[in-house]
């Protein structure tokens, strides 16, 4: 046995077929990865698609890991587009429209800016007095409250049930709080427990505030079943219980004295109508006092004491008439609380004065 073909083949240059691959494939996937390094192209590498190859991979990595960055700016320069941190926004032009629930009044409106806010903004006042209508149902409501007292008692009832109906509801409108059957209800309920009280103890004035003093505490428990904010429940306590206090005043009328009553109710129509005049304001006051004295007098049988009891009813029924006209109330506000509070308010008035020139 010869070894020859093995010491021929041997004798070759060893593994000639295999090292022809061996030197060529390793340039190339290091020519593709020196640009990833920032070297450039492959040195010594002459493949036509190289370049292509260094160019997509150098578009891909160089705009955003190795390029230079952008020149830099100063640091106002830099916040220059954004809004300024604590500082409030100007308000909006006049005539523009403004955003819903912000910026001041304007004439051109907004649906959340009530009237008297406007006003204030504007500079007017926010007070719009009930006008002539509904003074003339209050001389009406007074003459029925005089004609009932000149029948009787119960004749007189009957119109003062209705003036603390409509003062109880009034008030509540008059302060933005509608519906508000609750509390209305328990301040006309009060009028005439009040008025029932009365009734049964002879017209005893005392039972009044008796009546008020258990209706103070009955408004605080309702108010302390309320789920409402803290704020307004104490808004809906204050409300309930001046509703049911003006309410149960009114029946000052039925405790007093029928001719002052007669005596009082006329003056306090006289004077809502002569109040209602195109006159300025100061005048108007003015003049439905010396009309409501003068209505007094006459009335009273000509007499001094009727002037007065006229007059000082006149008094509170203006105040009343005031508290009406403040705060742009709505027209409803004005043919309830327009047209009660200057009677109802009266009402202790013409009691008192009652007494005194009785």
């Amino acid at each position: 046995m010869t070894n020859q073909p093995y010491g021929g083949y041997g004798a070759q240059e060893p593994y000639a077929p295999y090292q022809q691959p061996q030197p060529q494939p390793q340039p190339q996937p290091q020519a593709q990865a020196w640009p990833a390094q920032g070297q450039g192209p492959g040195q010594g590498y002459d493949d036509p698609f190289a370049d292509q190859h260094t160019q997509q991979w150098q578009g891909q990595t160089w705009e955003t890991q190795m390029q230079p960055p952008v020149a830099p700016v100063s640091a106002a320069e830099e916040t220059s587009y954004l809004p300024p941190q604590g500082v409030a926004e100007p308000a909006p032009v006049a005539g523009a429209e403004p955003e819903p629930g912000y910026g001041p009044a304007t004439l051109g409106g907004n649906a959340r800016v009530t009237d008297a806010q406007r006003a204030r903004a504007e500079g007017r006042s926010p007070i719009i007095e009930p006008g002539l209508q509904p003074a003339v149902l209050t001389a009406v409501l007074g003459l029925l409250l005089a004609g009932g007292a000149a029948l009787g008692t119960y004749a007189l009832l009957v119109p003062l049930v209705v003036l603390q109906g409509v003062t109880a509801a009034g008030w509540f409108r008059l302060n933005g709080m509608w519906p508000a059957r609750q509390g209305i209800a328990l301040g006309f309920l009060g009028a005439l427990v009040a008025d029932a009280a009365m009734l049964v103890a002879d017209r005893t004035p005392g039972v009044i505030l008796g009546t008020l003093g258990v209706w103070v505490l009955l408004s605080l428990m309702l108010q302390l079943r309320s789920h409402a904010d803290p704020d307004e429940r104490m808004y809906g306590l204050m409300a309930t219980v001046v509703a049911a206090a003006l309410a149960i005043a009114a029946g000052g009328y039925l405790a007093a004295d029928a001719d002052a009553v007669v005596v009082g109710a006329v003056a306090v129509a006289a004077a809502m109508v002569a109040r209602a005049l195109p006159l300025p304001t100061a005048v108007s006051v003015v003049v439905a006092l010396a009309v409501a004295g003068g209505a007094g007098f006459a009335v009273g049988g000509m007499e001094t004491d009727g002037a007065l009891i006229g007059a000082g009813a006149a008094v509170c029924a203006l105040i009343g008439h005031r508290v009406a006209s403040y705060d742009y109330p709505s027209r409803f506000v004005h043919f309830t609380a327009g047209v009660a509070l200057p009677l109802a308010a009266a009402g202790p008035a013409v009691y008192i004065l009652g007494r005194i020139f009785a």
